[in-house]
């Protein structure tokens, strides 16, 4: 895997964002994107080794297109310059939670984990109950120095907490969430070497783990909705 051939593409897609120019270079979309592939394959094996759940994804289902849905957006250009996947037991639908990547130039790219996704209230719901019933185990793993000097806990919030939880309850700032997810930047430079990011890469999901599989727990009996 060479991370700066992707890199490279993406810088190119961002200066020429339209169709012409993507067409006209489909190689190069192929070597990059053959190049992020083989870069999901050594974090699956990798990531394998402390979560099995995820050993069985093939990488080329883990990753979202570079398109963009330009019918409600001012931006109508029309792709997201970003190499994007989800490695979760169910690959890379948002439930269950796991391991997101975005590889983005201009040093906007992150490593994530939790719940992106603030548009099931079902699964709003139930985290939301399983946080009200287990305050402790979430303190300790927001509260950990593996996570407290990487991470802080971001999501779509209320204002107020929601009606049918306790206002004095120890962990309320949460319960006004509607999703909860961390991320971790990542800059040009660390990208630019391989081998480098793909170490770090694994540190970092690692120390996400207990955040993921709390959710996890709370999720556990989520469905997606039919579409």
């Amino acid at each position: 895997m060479d991370t700066k051939i992707i890199l490279k593409y993406l810088a190119e897609l961002s200066a020429n964002n339209n169709r012409e120019w993507y067409h006209d270079h489909k190689a190069e979309y192929k070597e990059a994107n053959l190049q992020f592939e083989e870069l999901l394959q050594s974090l699956i094996l990798e990531l394998g080794k402390f979560d099995a759940s995820i050993l069985h994804n093939i990488p080329k289902e883990l990753t979202f297109k570079l398109v963009r849905d330009t019918r409600f957006s001012h931006d109508k250009s029309p792709y997201n310059p970003a190499f994007r996947a989800h490695i979760s037991a169910k690959g890379k639908l948002p439930v269950p939670v796991g391991y997101y990547i975005m590889i983005k130039p201009g040093n906007q790219s992150f490593l994530g984990g939790g719940l992106f996704a603030d548009m099931f209230k079902e699964a709003t719901s139930m985290v939301r109950d399983y946080i009200a019933a287990h305050p402790a185990e979430w303190e300790t793993i927001i509260h950990s120095a593996d996570f407290e000097n990487r991470f802080t806990v971001q999501g779509t919030a209320l204002k107020n907490v929601p009606k049918g939880y306790d206002k004095e309850h120890p962990q309320a700032e949460f319960l006004k969430f509607k999703s909860w997810y961390i991320e971790y930047p990542i800059s040009d430079e660390t990208l630019s070497d391989s081998e480098a990011f793909l170490s770090q890469a694994i540190e970092i999901f690692r120390a996400m783990k207990p955040f993921n599989d709390y959710l996890n727990k709370a999720l556990d009996g989520f469905t997606m909705p039919a579409r």
